[in-house]
């Protein structure tokens, strides 16, 4: 349909699971991809076969790589999908170096590319789109630190799209928090676990879960957040599609007061 035709994206984390359904869809829609990942091998064949697709090696947690890539590309979409397997063990098993494993990932991929986009900034009508987590509200209790720093995501994400308001930078930023899939890497291997700890089998589980989001699913949904047809905020994401998350108009929000005990 080409609604993304002359735009240029960026999709960090590109290489599978729902970062490459995101891909592939701004491809679909028109758009010329640059697909981060740290291994693009598992991308060279869908780069064979759509010109407008550049592959990009590196580190997104690197704030050098997100520096250098958004000023030369200078992209007007820009999806943040890159982050780490959580290792799936019970809060007393887990060691910090593996509960703070997304804080040292996830969280901090996500503060160094909007702190660029930013900091640049990113061109007037420019949109930036945040995969946090259903774990963000739902929690994930044999995830070590994975909620929180989904949770964290969402916030960076709202925090951001304040900041470009007060400088009128004129920079769209959204969050998407898609529910538990098979269908991706973590998402597979967190059915395994859940499905042990509930004492079921595996196909129980899922039948419980319902219908999966799917690559396509996630990537119909950032086409929608990067064409303007949903406004800026957070998103719920299953796979009936986007649905907002409660809370106040953009124009409308106030800036919290935070909340400092007072010094007596």
């Amino acid at each position: 349909m080409n609604q993304l035709a002359d735009k240029r994206a960026i999709v960090v984390g590109a290489s599978r699971g729902l970062g490459r359904g995101v891909a592939e869809a701004f491809l679909g829609e028109g758009a010329s991809v640059v697909a981060v990942a740290r291994d693009t091998g598992p991308l060279s064949e869908l780069a064979a076969g759509h010109k407008q697709l550049q592959l990009e090696a590196g580190d997104a947690t690197d704030p050098a790589v997100a520096d250098q890539l958004l000023r030369q590309y200078r992209p007007d979409i820009v999806a943040l999908v890159a982050g780490a397997a959580p290792s799936l063990r019970p809060l007393h098993q887990q060691t910090w170096e593996s509960f703070s494993t997304n804080w040292n990932t996830d969280v901090r991929m996500t503060f160094h590319w909007l702190r660029q986009a930013l900091l640049l900034p990113l061109r007037p009508g420019s949109r930036v789109i945040v995969m946090s987590s259903g774990a963000a509200i739902m929690g994930s209790p044999l995830s070590g630190g994975y909620a929180g720093a989904k949770a964290t995501q969402r916030f960076m994400a709202d925090y951001a799209a304040q900041e470009a308001r007060r400088a009128d930078l004129q920079i769209t930023v959204s969050a998407v928090l898609p529910r538990l899939t098979p269908l991706t890497d973590l998402g597979r291997a967190a059915t395994v676990a859940y499905a042990a700890r509930m004492g079921i089998s595996e196909d129980e589980y899922l039948r419980q879960m319902g219908k999966p989001v799917t690559p396509e699913i996630a990537g119909q949904a950032f086409v929608s957040l990067a064409t303007g047809r949903q406004v800026e905020g957070a998103y719920m994401l299953t796979a009936d599609g986007l649905k907002p998350l409660p809370g106040a108009a953009p124009a409308e929000r106030q800036t919290p007061v935070p909340a400092i005990k007072e010094e007596r």
